[in-house]
């Protein structure tokens, strides 16, 4: 550092600062900085709700701050320390006295005692106070030992390896003084052992509000205690997302009872985070307490009982922490065996001791192969057959993601449809499924025999692709079956949860609705993309487990059933013939949740099923490998079937056997293992971040000027129109949780913050090429999906900061080389480039919708299911197909020839069956399929055409 004087230094901006603190802007998570009489910087303006970016960063700020500080001391020599702090550093101080209020470590009382060292200008020393706390709050260095409370009791600490035992924080709530603090602090300490595989540090808030501000933004906790004493509100200053997220979160007011209070505190924390284990700690009369409060709190304790309290602590994380499945391969890895079966691959025999390919063994690892067996020994339990570890594992995976059941699939969530579908469906039952879900579903049906009713979702033709499917068309071609007499033969409703480009649907209000029209319905939620969300407050409400649960409260809720025969009343329904069924079913059939009350009437209410009649059964499938921790094609079924045992249990086990294989992979049941044990303890927090990773991304491409002028993040107003969404913000979670929040709980659709659709119009370059030839190959950035003018980007819990810095980074590359190009064109080139732009801005052919079944494949000209089984195995027959060219297609078509489709045509992008068999072939479909730019036509043979149902066979008429 150059020589320079102390009042130079103080005075500078800091360099490095993260964008927003040196500026006051963004510095904290929801909370206002308290003012202080040393600090003239003020609140620090509006700040965002995830404590997560903020906390490292004021931590790393201030240790660089410090930095300077000692380094200036340093060069001007010790003496008399300055009058006071650099304006930055006392702008971070409150900030970070605010924020450790929610934390064990290092906690307030470190700040406080940071603070007392830099004011007397002991900056070295402050400095080794803030260093370690700055590499650990940013991530690194997991398993260093973490700092005390308080630095002079760091020598109170157990003395332990380093990396020996996993750390959490509990919080304890209650309005004590700092010596009763002190005074649980210690005794629970005292009960600490050698023999402990965890450790906890102790988080204390006086109210209400502040443990859900704690639980809200410190993911660390673990565990809370209520002891009776705490009050209701803060004394915290919050800011106002935090604020309006807590009035919308608790209401206008909290309990004053102190029972009351306890068991809606009990209530709300379970809702934030329900992996939470609950301990309530009382004065007097826990044995009356007991009965009332045993599904709130794991235990209930007097207050003398702190070593119970202590192992029930322990006791709790180490249930969540158990992986049976995984520790049961681990330890069939670690014994000596003989293996005299069909896999030469296992103990690594065919691999370590080879001439040729014992490079594959040092490039996958020995434990792979030590673990590798055909064997159901060893604790290893068959997948066919769960009776020990791997059934184990099966119910922690149903706590939690919120099961009645789940189930392991090994090979991908295509099989994961493939087994609900055929469990479910018998040749002839109908089902409404979203014509643009993925292709397993139609393969599912295919095979199953159903009668298949496509449902359209709303399309997005200037980005070409779809949307969701509206629940008003949903109520209509129910109503639709009423009508026509066959409502008692619709069987599910299957449709896509969180489509790939982040659509998500209001789950509970679909199904609700749906089941005040027909009570026994069932619904399949691919959820294929969206595992994540059952880990986040706001996202879980939309999953497919959650909603369940939740309509099985409200059908169990004696108000629930006065309201629905209000609101039958109301319509006009009467005591018989409403619309919950009240007379006989209008199409004569059983099962039919609808009676005399009008269509139109229907669509326009919101309806409540008969709570007497209706049924919650529900089945979600889950690529765990796509959005959480497992290795690849690892899935689960989720199942939260009220009839379950009656109805399905036997045809369930059938299906799962028809489509499981008898060799499955253990290393990927072992990482479905993990993979729960690990969201269980930490999904809160990893959700979080990839969604404000996310908004950081979008934000950088929205304000950076040389960014927007090639590329925008399309948003709510983009991917949802105005008439399914009662909010307006273009980016909720942007301005914050309230804000998130409040679409979440409103809208008809909402978007994942998560997913980034990047419109690159303007760029001239289509998304398939983006893709590929900048994307992948110059910069080896991978994303899935594109579109003809638009690209997917999507964070996970593993996305880092970095990882967002550096797509930034390339994006802002790949502008400079835009405009650069651009620069050197002649007139010729930019004519040529504007078109290519014009082409890519403008709207395209529209998506087709589906055009139908041929007759000889539907039932009645009324409906709209056909038999895409019997269109199938049609094409077999000898003769039956020909091959077509598109425009030989299109010629045909044009002159009135019905010419129908013999296999499923699928382009990649958009990912949709464009044709199924059995399908009339339109000009729509024709023009659509004419303007796409893509490599990849599963189902299509450019050199010979259209597959197509030709001769005798085209022209015979449905049998009557």
């Amino acid at each position: 550092m150059a020589r320079a004087d102390f009042a130079t230094v103080q005075s500078a901006p800091f360099p490095l600062a993260p964008a927003g603190l040196a500026s006051g802007q963004a510095l904290g998570p929801g909370l206002a900085a308290r003012p202080n009489a040393d600090d003239d910087s003020g609140s620090g303006g509006e700040v965002p709700s995830s404590a997560w970016r903020v906390r490292a960063d004021a931590w790393e700020f201030l240790g660089y701050a410090v930095k300077q500080l000692a380094a200036a001391r340093s060069l001007t020599g010790a003496g008399r320390p300055p009058r006071e702090l650099p304006r930055d550093v006392r702008r971070l101080l409150p900030l970070l006295e605010s924020l450790e209020m929610y934390w064990a470590s290092p906690g307030q009382q470190y700040v406080t005692e940071m603070r007392r060292i830099l004011e007397a200008g002991e900056y070295l020393e402050a400095l080794n106070l803030i260093e370690p706390v700055a590499r650990r709050v940013a991530g690194h260095n997991h398993h260093a030992q973490e700092p005390a409370q308080d630095p002079e009791r760091e020598s109170e600490r157990v003395e332990e390896p380093a990396e020996s035992r996993k750390r959490f924080e509990v919080l304890v709530i209650d309005d004590v003084s700092s010596a009763d603090r002190e005074a649980l602090q210690t005794e629970l300490h005292s009960q600490r052992r050698p023999a402990d595989s965890f450790n906890y540090e102790l988080v204390f808030v006086p109210s209400f509000e502040d443990a859900i501000v704690a639980v809200l933004l410190n993911p660390d906790i673990q565990a809370c205690v209520l002891r009776p004493g705490f009050v209701p509100n803060t004394k915290q200053r919050l800011g106002r997302d935090v604020r309006s997220f807590l009035d919308r979160f608790l209401g206008k007011s909290l309990p004053q009872r102190p029972l009351d209070r306890i068991l809606s505190l009990a209530e709300k924390l379970g809702q934030l985070r329900p992996e939470l284990d609950l301990y309530l700690v009382a004065g007097v009369g826990i044995e009356e307490l007991a009965g009332s409060l045993t599904r709130q709190f794991r235990r209930i304790f007097r207050r003398q009982d702190g070593l119970e309290l202590h192992l029930s602590l322990l006791a709790g994380i180490a249930e969540r922490y158990e992986a049976p499945f995984f520790h049961a391969v681990q330890q069939y890895s670690r014994k000596p065996a003989g293996v005299f079966h069909a896999l030469p691959v296992s103990r690594g025999g065919s691999v370590i001791h080879s001439k040729w390919i014992n490079d594959l063994g040092e490039f996958y690892g020995l434990n792979l192969l030590l673990a590798e067996t055909s064997a159901t020994s060893g604790g290893l339990d068959s997948l066919l057959d769960p009776h020990g570890s791997l059934k184990q594992a099966q119910k922690l995976a149903a706590r939690a993601f919120g099961a009645q059941k789940s189930l392991f699939v090994t090979n991908g969530t295509s099989t994961a449809n493939k087994i609900v579908h055929q469990s479910i469906l018998a040749p002839g039952d109908v089902v409404l499924v979203d014509r643009n879900c993925h292709k397993s579903h139609h393969y599912a049906l295919m095979l199953a025999g159903a009668q298949v009713s496509y449902l359209d979702a709303y399309p997005l033709n200037d980005f070409s692709f779809y949307g969701a499917v509206p629940l008003e068309s949903i109520k209509r071609m129910l109503l639709d079956y009423r009508r026509a007499g066959r409502l008692h033969e619709v069987k599910m409703l299957a449709l896509t949860n969180c489509t790939f480009d982040g659509i998500v649907y209001d789950v509970e209000r679909v199904m609700e609705e749906c089941l005040a029209i027909k009570p026994d319905l069932v619904f399949l939620w691919d959820e294929a993309w969206f595992a994540f969300a059952g880990f986040h407050h706001i996202y879980r409400r939309r999953t497919a487990m959650a909603s369940a649960r939740s309509l099985e409260a409200k059908f169990a809720d004696p108000a629930y059933a006065r309201r629905h025969a209000e609101q039958l009343r109301a319509l006009g329904g009467g005591a018989a013939g409403g619309y919950d069924g009240g007379g006989e079913p209008d199409d004569g059939g059983p099962g039919s949740g609808v009676g005399h009350v009008s269509d139109e009437l229907l669509l326009k209410t919101r309806l409540l099923p008969d709570p007497a009649k209706a049924r919650v059964r529900v089945y979600s499938t889950q690529s765990t490998h796509k959005t959480l921790t497992s290795l690849r094609q690892g899935s689960m079924i989720h199942i939260h079937d009220q009839d379950f045992g009656q109805l399905n249990e036997e045809s369930f086990r059938e299906a799962y056997m028809t489509h499981t294989s008898t060799s499955p992979n253990y290393q990927i049941l072992a990482s479905l293992d993990m993979g729960r044990r690990q969201v269980e303890f930490e999904g809160y927090e990893l959700v979080q971040r990839q969604a404000d990773l996310a908004v950081s991304i979008a934000q950088a491409v929205a304000r950076h000027p040389l960014l927007k002028k090639y590329f925008r993040v399309l948003g709510t107003k983009d991917l949802i129109p105005p008439q399914y969404r009662e909010t307006s913000r273009q980016m909720p979670l942007r301005d914050g949780l309230a804000a998130m929040s409040e679409a979440w709980e409103r809208d008809e659709f909402v978007v994942d913050p998560s997913r980034l659709t990047l419109h690159i119009g303007l760029t001239g370059v289509d998304g398939d090429t983006f893709k590929h030839d900048f994307l992948m190959d110059k910069y080896g950035i991978q994303v899935n999906k594109t579109s003809r003018n638009s690209v997917l980007f999507m964070t996970n819990i593993g996305t880092s900061r970095s990882a967002v810095a550096y797509l930034v980074e390339v994006l802002v590359k790949l502008a400079e080389t835009f405009g650069d190009e651009q620069s050197g064109l002649s007139g010729l080139g930019q004519r040529a480039r504007l078109a290519r732009v014009a082409a890519l801005t403008s709207t395209p052919p529209p998506l087709p919708d589906f055009s139908r079944f041929a007759e000889r494949f539907r039932v009645d000209a009324q409906t709209p299911d056909g038999n895409m089984r019997d269109a199938y195995f049609e094409s077999y027959k000898a003769g039956s197909c020909e091959y077509f060219s598109a425009a030989e297609l299109m010629r045909r078509v044009a002159a009135g020839e019905e010419m129908v489709s013999a296999s499923f045509v699928t382009p990649y992008p958009p990912g949709f069956p464009v044709l199924v068999p059995g399908q009339v072939i339109t000009e729509e479909i024709l023009a659509f399929m004419s303007a796409l730019d893509t490599r990849e036509i599963h189902g299509f043979n450019p050199e010979l055409g259209f597959r197509v149902l030709t001769g005798e066979l085209a022209s015979r008429q449905k049998p009557v």
